[in-house]
C-alpha cells in the first residue's frame, strides 16, 4: 500500500503482492492515518483492468463516487453512507449537509437512505445527550457515528452468509440434479457488500459444496457490471462461468439451459415489487414462461414498506451518454483519453437508460433474506418477516 493517502476524491495503485489476493481487498474501509480519518473505496469503474483503491477525505469526494458508481450495490451503498456521515463528523463538516448529501446520491438504492440516517441519529443521540464542552460532545458524536457505521458493516457480513445458507437449502429444494445452473444479472458479490454478497453468495455456497454446474453471467448493459464485475469476481474464486449478453438470454431459457435465476435488489416495495438493474424484469418473464424460478436475494434494509408498491419507486435515470458511448478502457485508445467515451451512436441521438426497472411480485419465486425466505412473496408475508425481525432484534 502506498505509504501517503492520495488527497480528497484521488486514487492509489494497489502494489502487486495485493493484487495477487486480489479477493481479499475490501471493496470499502475505514481508516486512520496521521492525516486523519479516510473512506478507502476500491474503485469498481476501474475493474477489472486495473484494481485502484480511491481514498475520501471528505463527503463531497464520496458523493462523487457514488455518483459515478465507483462504489455501488443496495447493501455496501448503505455502509458507505453511513460511513460518509462518520466521516463528515471526524473531519469536522456539517454533518446534517453531509447526510442529505449523502442521501440523495442515489435515488433507488434504499440502503443508501438507511445507512445514512442511522449513522446521523447515532451523531444526533451522543451529541444530545452527552455532558462537557463542545469540542468532547463533538468527538462522542463522531464517535458514535463511526461506531454506527461499523455495527451496520458487521451486521451485512452476517447476513450475507445467513443469505448464502437460506438460498442454498432452497435451491435444493426447488430444483432436482444434484447440481445447479444459474443465470444472474448485474453484481451482487462481495463488491456490493460487506460480506461475500447477495445473490452471487448464493451461487458461491452452490460452487464450494459442489452443486454449481455453471454460472450465467449476464453483460448487463449498458455499464457491463456482469461483465467486469460478476466475471471477475466468478474467476478468482475458480467459479464455473459463461458470460452472455443480456439478449441471449432467451436463447438459454429456450434450451433449457437455466434451472434457476437469482438476482439482488436495490428496493423491494411493501407489495413485493422489486425493483433491480434495468434488464432484471424481461428475465421474470423469461423464467415464468419456462418454468423457472425466479429468486430475489437481498438483505431486509432492502425492503422499503412505506413504498407500498412498484409504481411508488421512485426510478434513476442515468445520463444518455453511458449508451450513446462506450467508456474507453484505462490504456488510452486512438485518441480516446483513459475513461472517455467512444461513440457508437450518431451525434445527437436521444437515449433511454433507467438504471433500474421493476418487477412485480407474481413473478417472484421467492425473496431470501438474511432472516428467512419469502415464498410466496405477498405484502402479509412479507410484512411478518419484518415485524418477526424487528421483535428478534429488540428481544
Amino acid at each position: 500500500m502506498a505509504d501517503q493517502y492520495a488527497q480528497s476524491g484521488e486514487d492509489i495503485r494497489l502494489s502487486e503482492d495485493i493484487q495477487a489476493t486480489a479477493h481479499d481487498i475490501p471493496a470499502l474501509r475505514w481508516e486512520e492515518p496521521a492525516e486523519g480519518p479516510v473512506l478507502v473505496l476500491l474503485d469498481q469503474t476501474r475493474l477489472p483492468a486495473e484494481e485502484v483503491e480511491l481514498v475520501c477525505t471528505d463527503p463531497q469526494a464520496l458523493v462523487q463516487a457514488i455518483r459515478s458508481l465507483a462504489v455501488r450495490g443496495a447493501p455496501l451503498l448503505g455502509i458507505a453512507g453511513a460511513y460518509g456521515v462518520a466521516l463528515a463528523a471526524a473531519r469536522g463538516f456539517d454533518v446534517e449537509e453531509a447526510a442529505d448529501a449523502l442521501a440523495d446520491a442515489r435515488p433507488t438504492a434504499v440502503n443508501l437512505a438507511y445507512g445514512v440516517r442511522r449513522a446521523q441519529q447515532a451523531y444526533r443521540s451522543a451529541f444530545g445527550n452527552g455532558a462537557g464542552g463542545a469540542q468532547s460532545g463533538q468527538e462522542r458524536a463522531a464517535a458514535a457515528a463511526l461506531a454506527a457505521a461499523r455495527a451496520l458493516h458487521q451486521e451485512d457480513a452476517e447476513g450475507s452468509s445467513r443469505m448464502a445458507a437460506h438460498g442454498l437449502q432452497l435451491l435444493d429444494e426447488l430444483l432436482t440434479g444434484g447440481t445447479h445452473r444459474i443465470l444472474t444479472h448485474c453484481n451482487t458479490g462481495a463488491l456490493v457488500s460487506g460480506g461475500e454478497g447477495t445473490a452471487f453468495a448464493v451461487a458461491l455456497a452452490a460452487h464450494r459444496v459442489g452443486r454449481l454446474n455453471r454460472l450465467w453471467v449476464d453483460e448487463t448493459r449498458p455499464l457491463l457490471q456482469g461483465a467486469r464485475l460478476t466475471a471477475y469476481e466468478a474467476a478468482r474464486h475458480g467459479m464455473s462461468y459463461t458470460l452472455l449478453t443480456d439478449s441471449a438470454a432467451g436463447s438459454l431459457f429456450a434450451a433449457g439451459e437455466v434451472d434457476a435465476v437469482l438476482i439482488g435488489a436495490d428496493r423491494i416495495a411493501a407489495d413485493g415489487s422489486v425493483a433491480n438493474k434495468v434488464g432484471s424484469y424481461p428475465l421474470a418473464v423469461l423464467a415464468r414462461y419456462h418454468h423457472v424460478p425466479f429468486i430475489v436475494v437481498a438483505p431486509l434494509t432492502t425492503v422499503d414498506l412505506e413504498t407500498p408498491d412498484g409504481g411508488s419507486i421512485e426510478v434513476e435515470q442515468r445520463p444518455g451518454h453511458e449508451v450513446t458511448e462506450v467508456t474507453a478502457p484505462q490504456a488510452p485508445l486512438a485518441g480516446v483519453e483513459a475513461g472517455g467515451g467512444i461513440p457508437v451512436a450518431p451525434l445527437g441521438t436521444q437515449a433511454y437508460n433507467p438504471a433500474f426497472d421493476v418487477t412485480p411480485p407474481e413473478l417472484v419465486t421467492a425473496i431470501v433474506t438474511e432472516w428467512g425466505v419469502v415464498a410466496p412473496v405477498t405484502a402479509e408475508a412479507l410484512s411478518e418477516l419484518c415485524d418477526r425481525s424487528r421483535q428478534t432484534t429488540m428481544s
